[in-house]
């Protein structure tokens, strides 16, 4: 049985997976890394402390999620934060919400980025943008993986289920999730909870926001074609 770099590989090349790989590795750092911008602005510089603003992905990775990437073509970041330093109630949603917004925020970029490189192209898909191997091509190629990858993720850690940030914007707002949530009971509702987001929704998110980002980069390219 091959491993997932190999199978893509052979079918797209191997720039194919070290965009893949970039897309992955980065989206993470920058994704917790908006978690200790915001944890910093709400008074918290646990982030610092700990030695996690940094862009090393070791850091915020480290070595097993690194190992998941080369296994599986897929990985999980970490952002220290104190939620008893921050000032308001509220501050703990908001920098939950910043990861995920750091995500939508980039998937923007390569949305224009990659639909004006794929409308300059001139292929009629992006599988012959990337067989053209012409600049434009592979740049459209290139930043609609970003474009899918941080779709997903997006809606990915929305979810309300721990330790994913979506659960941390409802336990801030809902006093008894919040008590189920830092429970004994939530903690094992996290290893279950994130094995069905694996195993079932994990799947249905990535196959709807290969389709959703499919149809805004083509409908975009259209307008600057």
């Amino acid at each position: 049985m091959n491993l997932w770099w190999q199978d893509w590989s052979a079918a797209m090349g191997p720039a194919f997976v070290l965009a893949w790989a970039f897309w992955v590795i980065f989206s993470i750092c920058l994704h917790e890394l908006g978690h200790g911008w915001a944890a910093i602005r709400c008074g918290d510089r646990t982030p610092i402390h700990l030695g996690h603003m940094t862009w090393n992905p070791i850091v915020h990775m480290g070595f097993p999620s690194l190992i998941m990437l080369f296994f599986l073509g897929i990985a999980w970041g970490m952002m220290p934060v104190n939620p008893a330093n921050f000032r308001k109630i509220r501050d703990e949603a908001t920098v939950a919400l910043a990861g995920p917004a750091m995500n939508l925020l980039l998937a923007a970029v390569c949305l224009l980025v990659g639909a004006f490189a794929f409308a300059k192209s001139g292929a009629p898909t992006l599988g012959d943008a990337w067989e053209a191997r012409t600049a434009m091509g592979l740049l459209a190629t290139f930043c609609w993986l970003g474009l899918f990858l941080n779709l997903a993720l997006f809606a990915l850690n929305l979810l309300p289920l721990p330790p994913l940030d979506g659960s941390r914007v409802v336990a801030t707002f809902v006093r008894p999730y919040r008590e189920f949530v830092y429970s004994e009971r939530g903690a094992i509702t996290a290893f279950v909870g994130l094995a069905i987001v694996f195993f079932l929704a994990g799947r249905w998110i990535f196959d709807l926001a290969g389709t959703a980002s499919a149809w805004a980069f083509i409908r975009l390219a259209g307008l600057f074609a």
